[in-house]
């Protein structure tokens, strides 16, 4: 018997509202007068699951989703259609006190370490905070013992809980915002491009501490990055994004290996080799759509060199590949690739 999921996306969609005046939203057709809404569509019916234990890594260009899908996850946006279970229970239609329950089970790592951390609480406070919140039959003794072990977890010295966020270097701020994380003992955490805005020296320390974690801890990873050398050494799957739709999804040396869909080729392509020159960089010609106006048919179509009149017309759907990875496209399918 297949084990269930720890996460799992059916169908998820995510509309955002443009704020603009009234006048820019009449529209007239045929004499009659409406009022038409513009909206961004920032995800697009993203089905996928993501097993206990496993390092999942979402990539994809800026805008195609990646952070939106993070926070629906989280339920810090709310979806437009769709579901999301937490192993058996559903939990995109709980309000916020039922979801208060879950709030243990899954963590967020943000982006910038200089902005998600409070800069008039101390290190102490920003630790604190979280542990007594979720285990008020704590004594103050057990909190200062439990914030102690954080700090010491991520390698920094408990003498510097008294310390302020902007007194810290940028490395450091990201092994607290890990430590936040681990504060309530979560099984799942989203790490939304957490070496974004650190030096490339440092980006190794983190990456190596957050894998740690995973091994001690038994941690389940939603991974978010733009770095795909990171994706390679990371990750146990990887689901590529492009224009709120995941457009391949494989275990990472076989995406690595043998990429399928022409998006993910080209992402590859660009990556650089020591021991391969000969590979040259696939350029994308075309317009690159919106997600003001999404394209009928495929998504990626008017970047694609292998599109012809079914891909103008209807959307591809994931298709299982022999390798066990799944492809969204009609030329993999028809065999034109």
């Amino acid at each position: 018997m297949k084990n269930t999921p720890l996460i799992q996306l059916s169908g998820v969609e995510k509309r955002f509202d443009i704020e603009q005046s009234w006048l820019n939203e009449v529209r007239i057709n045929k004499g009659k007068i409406s009022r038409k809404k513009e909206q961004v569509h920032a995800l697009n019916g993203v089905n996928l699951t993501i097993q206990k234990g496993e390092s999942l890594c979402v990539v994809g260009e800026t805008g195609c989703g990646k952070s939106t899908l993070a926070r629906v996850i989280l339920g810090l946006n709310s979806l437009s259609a769709g579901q999301i279970h937490y192993q058996d229970q559903r939990i995109d239609n709980l309000n916020e006190r039922q979801r208060m329950l879950f709030r243990r089970s899954m963590q967020m790592i943000f982006q910038n370490p200089y902005a998600s951390l409070n800069p008039r609480m101390t290190i102490y406070q920003t630790l604190s905070e979280p542990v007594s919140f979720h285990n008020p039959q704590l004594s103050q003794d057990d909190v200062d013992y439990k914030v102690a072990k954080l700090m010491e977890s991520v390698d920094l010295s408990p003498d510097l809980s008294d310390y302020y966020p902007h007194e810290f270097s940028g490395g450091q701020r990201q092994r607290i915002s890990i430590a936040r994380a681990l504060s309530v003992d979560p099984d799942f955490i989203v790490a939304d491009e957490p070496l974004a805005a650190l030096d490339v020296s440092v980006q190794a320390q983190v990456l190596n501490l957050m894998m740690d974690k995973q091994e001690e801890r038994g941690l389940t990873y939603l991974f978010i990055t733009h770095d795909l050398t990171v994706v390679e050494h990371f990750s146990n799957r990887v689901a590529v994004m492009y224009l709120g739709k995941v457009c391949e999804l494989a275990d990472t040396k076989t995406l690595f290996k043998s990429p399928k869909h022409p998006y993910t080729q080209a992402l590859l392509s660009a990556i650089p080799r020591l021991d391969n020159n000969s590979i040259q960089p696939i350029r994308l010609v075309g317009e690159v759509p919106t997600p003001f106006n999404k394209p009928q048919g495929c998504v990626f179509q008017a970047r694609c060199a292998h599109a012809n009149d079914r891909c103008k017309i209807e959307e591809p759907k994931m298709v299982l590949q022999g390798d066990t990875s799944s492809v969204a496209c009609h030329a993999v399918e028809e065999g034109r690739i």
